[in-house]
């Protein structure tokens, strides 16, 4: 009896620093989980006009919080859409009224989303198993020509700036309307600056070529396109030829898909022009009727789209150009910015956020890895976000 309690004590003496050292050792942390982020919904826009409970289905729109949930999207990027109308006539006051109302869209719904501003923010969301809804502005000509207003603005919890839309402004060209500056002016040039050492990103959507380059030479963090497709697969100005594709791979950008199907496709947007040519009489019948394009004008030209349908594509031609962007760019430099709610009409299968999750399946049905997957469908974005993140943290600490 006294051998084995010897023999048992000499075991437990002998086991006892293996023990110690086990429990020492610092276990590591687990990897944060992918995080899957959508970089453009006009759903401010949609709920302004026509107020809805974003807590339950919402069958007028593409998004509500419910199929947010549904389509496994952690986070959204709604834009503060400022329209071209307002360039020097309030554009501002405007923005300041859709950016309060994207904080109400989220601070009234608590137990679905949480407001965030940084690539923490989004992944505290999503550790509460809540969802992110950030501020991203579109249309440069929100801030006045200011960059006091545009501090202003990133105070008030905006994160990336669409520098045009359809307007070129006083310090931007854009891809749709007359070049005036070829390019960024010198006023542009501290726009971005500033954006770089706010932490604010720079979105080129929109922009025309020139400024893009401009942009890309300019710039101290990388810059996004928030809902830009590939030129190259459909030849809208707006979306991003190859060789645009490549200066921005080499700037560490990343540029997002947008889901229009006339930025997807050659035919839909030739009948969509030839659509916009038959009903110009109507429309601007539409517009002496309410010349501010209020409610009576919107709702006139959603009937008469809504009459004179475009051809139907199906949503894998999403697919085919986030594909063909990542051959060109290559894996770390694409991702995904529906547009969801600021287009008139979607690809057949992708009628609204809770379809996201056919994307993943696409794509490793053409062999993407789960890895390169991940990649695409956000954290390429939170790489972005967080380099820009830390170049404005050492741009400040410089001064």
């Amino acid at each position: 009896m006294q051998k084995r309690i010897a023999s048992a004590l000499l075991v437990f003496a002998l086991a006892t620093p293996l023990v110690a050292a086990a429990k020492a050792k610092p276990v590591a942390k687990p990897a944060p989980r992918a995080i899957t982020v959508d970089t453009h919904a006009d759903t401010p826009s949609e709920f302004l006009d026509h107020p809805f409970d974003l807590g339950v289905l919402n069958t007028r729109g593409h998004f509500d919080y419910p199929r947010m949930k549904a389509g496994g999207l952690d986070a959204e990027f709604f834009a503060a859409y400022v329209p071209a109308k307002y360039a020097n006539k309030g554009a501002a006051a405007y923005c300041m009224k859709i950016m309060e109302t994207i904080h109400e869209m989220a601070d009234n719904y608590p137990s679905w989303v949480r407001f965030a501003t940084s690539t923490a923010g989004i992944r505290a969301a999503v550790a509460e198993n809540r969802r992110a809804i950030l501020i991203g502005i579109e249309g440069g000509h929100a801030i006045e020509d200011s960059l006091d207003l545009l501090r202003a603005f990133y105070r008030f919890g905006a994160r990336y700036m669409t520098l045009t839309h359809t307007n070129t402004n006083n310090w931007a060209d854009s891809s749709t309307d007359e070049a005036k500056h070829n390019g960024l002016t010198p006023f542009g040039k501290q726009v971005v600056l500033e954006m770089n050492r706010l932490g604010m990103l720079v979105d080129i959507s929109h922009v025309a070529d020139k400024t893009f380059y401009d942009v890309v030479e300019v710039s101290k963090a990388p810059v996004i396109a928030s809902h830009s497709s590939s030129r190259a697969l459909a030849g809208a100005p707006r979306n991003m030829t190859d060789d645009m594709l490549i200066a921005l791979a080499k700037n560490g950008g990343v540029a997002m898909v947008n889901f229009y199907p006339v930025f997807l496709s050659d035919e839909v947007a030739k009948a969509s022009k030839a659509r916009d040519e038959k009903l110009k009489p109507e429309i601007a019948a539409l517009k002496a009727k309410d010349p501010d394009e209020g409610s009576v004008y919107q709702e006139g030209v959603r009937k008469l789209m809504a009459a004179n349908p475009l051809p139907k594509v199906s949503w894998t031609v999403i697919v085919d150009h986030i594909d063909h962007m990542v051959k060109v760019a290559g894996i770390d430099h694409v991702g995904i910015g529906s547009d969801f709610d600021g287009i008139p009409g979607t690809p057949e299968g992708m009628e609204d956020v809770s379809k996201l999750p056919a994307i993943p399946v696409e794509l490793k049905r053409r062999g993407y890895s789960d890895a390169d997957i991940r990649k695409i469908m956000g954290e390429n974005f939170m790489r972005v976000f967080a380099e820009a993140e830390r170049v404005a943290k050492e741009l400040q600490a410089s001064k």
